[in-house]
């Protein structure tokens, strides 16, 4: 936005020299405008800097301060603009040749995506040879570093060295050194299931089994094979027992609370968003473990039809008659085969 001459500060005392009045133009650009905005010619007159609005004289200053590395020209618009660079981001500029600089340029203004070298040689028109000196030489200042897209990953492509690239370059936390993290995501992915399975189902408390008379002491062997078959009968038993919830139930989890759980439980090293989650969800969605509830808010267990014994597991197709019937594809109204004579239908109802 413009600042207008209610904004605008008063008159300071005519500069003395070229250079005082470049340091005030400087100072007063620098708190009248935000460091990612443009400004134009019309908007620095009313900063009452230039004396009788010189257009000579301000293009003088102007050209001084780009000099410097303390204004950076932008072309948009079809028109001139300029933004304000701090004095520590000049100080990079100055130490550095006219390659150095145009490069680091580039990399500057591709922000937290990067930049890739074939594009950085194709719009400075430098040599291969140039390039890679000058990208070596501003890696060694620690101004520029490489990064690893999981886009792209043959690519080199650089990027300011106190940012961190965007999700979209290195994709997420899903990947570690531009590569997919399979064993992350698949321990993910079970807890995201269990979480949910577990407000999804009703589970009733599995008693625990009765103390066996037996030996008063047991070997190790021993110990480990009972344990494992008692607690094989308990895992069967809480499979088998799962009760749905009532009509009208909403509470099923969302992604914004699977995501908050996800983060609390410490399993993940980095803090998950809730459209990294989201998509964990769909992949579970996909392969049929999760369902989509309350309008595509919430999310369902599937309860599979085969337990983890290899035995089937009933539901209410399969315990109706009408979801075994040999003849099924015969029956209809006033057919040979209805529902009205159907007596296995008549004794499943009764």
């Amino acid at each position: 936005m413009a600042t207008t001459l209610d904004d605008a500060p008063d008159a300071l005392p005519s500069p003395s020299s070229p250079k005082e009045l470049c340091n005030a133009l400087y100072a007063s650009c620098a708190s009248q405008f935000k460091a990612d905005m443009v400004f134009h010619q019309e908007d620095i007159w009313p900063l009452k800097i230039i004396p009788d609005d010189s257009l000579s004289e301000l293009m003088v200053c102007i050209n001084r301060l780009m000099q410097d590395g303390l204004l950076k020209l932008h072309n948009g618009s079809g028109r001139a603009g300029w933004k304000v660079v701090s004095k520590e981001n000049a100080k990079k500029y100055q130490n550095l040749t006219i390659e150095e600089a145009l490069v680091y340029s580039y990399v500057e203004s591709s922000g937290r995506e990067g930049i890739w070298t074939r594009t950085i040689r194709s719009r400075t028109n430098l040599h291969q040879t140039t390039m890679n000196r000058c990208l070596k030489i501003l890696e060694s200042k620690a101004l520029i570093k490489p990064i690893q897209s999981a886009k792209f990953p043959k690519r080199k492509i650089y990027i300011l060295a106190h940012l961190q690239p965007s999700d979209d370059v290195t994709g997420g936390p899903f990947y570690t050194d531009g590569l997919l993290d399979e064993e992350f995501v698949h321990q993910l992915c079970i807890w995201a299931e269990r979480y949910v399975l577990g407000r999804s189902w009703y589970h009733p408390p599995v008693k625990a089994p009765p103390r066996k008379k037996g030996k008063s002491k047991l070997s190790v062997e021993e110990a480990d094979e009972l344990r494992a078959q008692e607690f094989g009968k308990a895992e069967k038993e809480r499979a088998v027992m799962m009760i749905p919830m009532p009509a009208g139930y909403i509470g099923y989890p969302t992604v914004p609370e699977i995501t908050k759980a996800v983060n609390e439980s410490g399993l993940s090293g980095v803090v998950m968003k809730e459209a990294e989650m989201r998509q964990l969800m769909e992949i579970l969605c996909w392969d049929n473990r999760l369902m989509k509830v309350m309008g595509g808010k919430g999310f369902k267990a599937v309860r599979l039809g085969d337990g983890r014994d290899g035995n089937k597991t009933q539901n209410g197709l399969t315990e109706a008659p009408c979801g075994r019937c040999p003849v099924f594809d015969l029956c209809e109204e006033s057919g040979p085969v209805n529902a009205r004579t159907c007596t296995y239908f008549q004794d499943w109802l009764a």
